[in-house]
This record gives structure tokens, C-alpha cells and sequence, in this order.
């Protein structure tokens, strides 16, 4: 069976979450609570001992319940290591998050190869709660630790023919055994329009809930761009590009009818097999109505004035 076509009714509806316990961090309960700032030790598997200054932003806060992490760390879409939701997280306990690098190329003035700890000490990390809506039908409301992508990218100085920016994540079967099957076309490859990439809602997430980001949910860098379908938000990050022309993103690749490359959250236009009129919040029963632009569209509408969104999807 190609399970590329084979996304199962059962999966919009998340089942009962069973979480692999882990000893919580150093000023996790810091964050929960409410402080402005506060330390963040990280564990062995990502530099013992080295700690993280995160910062709140109050603008970036939302009024409504956070998804448990319970929830969020065992329900994920990570096809590098299985179909199945509720596998990841085992499958991926043992993945190796360090040494850890990341290359920017392309069309930039200043090509670079980032160690992962030279990325924590140049960049302030803050916490940002942002709603998470997968294609799927399914949503969620967490907290990630991270820093604006636009900062990166003004590090980075794009020249004036970087029209796009290009994500790619690890290509490792060894490590993650969903790249032995051809499900998709490995390694896994997203892309944003510049002004998309430059928008003060993107983030590059390093962490949520106070921790480092979890194995499962993308460690050690990902991306997160709140008023899109979760597939955008490209895990396990080790390469950047920038590009003059579209990329072709992965999952548009494989099924251009059904995962556009702006794949922004929009209520009034449906995916071929089900509509995303409505979705389910994780830890929820009942569905809720599903906002234009997850929300966002005060911040963000104006990047599209003008596109038909039933065209480009």
C-alpha cells in the first residue's frame, strides 16, 4: 500500500498519547509560571551544562490553554521516522542531535557552516505560545523557544536575487529509519518566499515548553511559521538556501494537487478529501471553527493581497 495516498480518517482524530517520561530541564517550571526570564540547562545528549538566556515577549502571547506536552511530544508528524504519529517518539529516543551543523549557501554574501552551539550564542532565544494546525485537521497551542528567522537571515545578507529561501533536513536512514522507505523523496526539503522568511512570526525553534526541543519535535532547529500547515514547519534543519525561483517543495512534489507550496491555513478552501473548515485541538473532543490564517491574518494577510488563495494553495 502507498501510504504517501494513505492518510487514514482515524489519524484526524488523535487517540489516547502515552509520553516517554523525561526529567524536565532547569527553570522549566520558570517558564510555566510566568517570569519574565530565566536559564534553561541543557541535557547531556545537546552540550551538558551549557544554559540558555530565554526571554518573553508579551506581544507574542496567546489567552488560550496550551496543549499539554504530553500531547505535543507523542502526536507528531515525522515522516523521517515513521507514518505513524505515535511511533515517533520511540523511534526517535536515540537520535543523535549533536555534532550538529548547518550550511547557508546560495545567493548570500556571506556563505557560512554554523555549529549549532555558535547558533545559541549568537542569537537571543525567546519563548513565543503560537497555535499549530496540521493539515490533518488537527491542532495545537504551544510554546517554542526560538529566535525570528529575519535575524538569521540579515546575518546571512541575501543578495538581491534571493527571491526564495530553501530548508532541507537531514538525510541519515541510519538514524532515521523512515528514509529506507520511498514514502516521500528524501531528504525532506521546504522553502518560503523571502518576505515570508522575513516576517517577524517566522521562527527558528530550538526548544518548547521550557525544554530543548525533543527528538520527535524536530531537535535540535526547526522552523515554525504559525499561519501555515504544519508540514511547512521543516524539523531536524541542516541546510539553508537561498534561491531566486520557487523551490519545489517536498509533499507539493509528491501530491501538487493536494499540498500547495504556500500551504496557508484558510477555512474556505478544502483539501481534496476532507475539509479544513473545522479542527480538532489535541486533548480536545469537540472541533472548533478553523481561523483564516490560523488566526494571524492581522499580521499577515497583507503578504498575499491580491494572490486568488484558491489558486495558490
Amino acid at each position: 500500500m502507498d501510504k504517501k495516498h494513505d492518510i487514514k480518517p482515524s489519524e484526524i482524530t488523535p487517540k489516547e498519547l502515552y509520553m516517554n517520561r523525561r526529567q524536565f530541564i532547569a527553570g522549566a517550571t520558570a517558564v510555566l509560571t510566568g517570569l519574565s526570564s530565566l536559564e534553561l540547562l541543557v541535557p547531556s545528549r545537546a552540550d551538558s551544562g551549557q544554559r540558555l538566556t530565554v526571554e518573553r515577549r508579551g506581544q507574542y502571547t496567546l489567552q488560550e490553554e496550551q496543549t499539554s506536552y504530553k500531547d505535543a511530544a507523542n502526536y507528531n508528524n515525522f515522516y523521517e521516522f515513521s507514518t505513524d504519529k505515535e511511533d515517533v517518539a520511540e523511534l526517535s529516543r536515540n537520535f543523535r542531535t549533536r555534532p550538529w551543523t548547518l550550511v547557508v549557501e546560495g545567493q548570500v554574501k556571506k556563505p557560512k557552516v554554523y555549529d549549532i552551539g555558535d547558533i545559541l550564542k549568537l542569537f537571543p532565544l525567546e519563548e513565543r505560545i503560537y497555535r499549530f494546525r496540521c493539515v490533518e485537521g488537527w491542532s495545537m497551542v504551544i510554546p517554542w523557544i526560538g529566535f525570528p528567522l529575519s535575524d538569521f537571515i540579515k546575518k546571512c545578507e541575501p543578495t538581491s536575487k534571493a527571491g526564495y529561501v530553501e530548508f532541507i533536513t537531514l538525510l541519515n536512514p541510519e538514524q532515521m529509519p523512515g528514509q529506507r522507505r520511498d514514502v516521500l523523496e528524501w531528504p525532506y526539503l521546504e522553502g518560503l518566499r523571502m518576505d515570508e522568511a522575513m516576517h517577524p512570526l517566522t521562527l527558528l525553534s530550538l526548544g518548547m515548553y521550557g525544554e530543548v526541543l525533543p527528538n520527535q519535535n524536530g531537535a535540535p532547529i526547526r522552523l515554525i511559521v504559525p499561519w501555515k500547515y504544519g508540514f511547512k514547519s521543516i524539523k531536524s534543519i541542516v541546510r539553508i538556501r537561498f534561491v531566486e525561483k520557487m523551490p519545489t517543495s517536498t509533499w507539493t512534489k509528491a501530491i501538487p494537487s493536494e499540498y500547495g507550496f504556500f500551504a496557508n491555513v484558510n477555512p474556505g478552501v478544502d483539501h481534496p478529501r476532507w475539509s479544513q473548515a473545522r479542527e480538532r485541538r489535541l486533548g480536545e473532543f469537540s472541533k472548533r471553527k478553523t481561523l483564516m490564517f490560523n488566526g494571524y491574518a492581522g499580521q499577515v494577510a497583507h503578504l498575499y493581497s491580491g494572490m486568488d488563495l484558491n489558486k495558490y494553495f
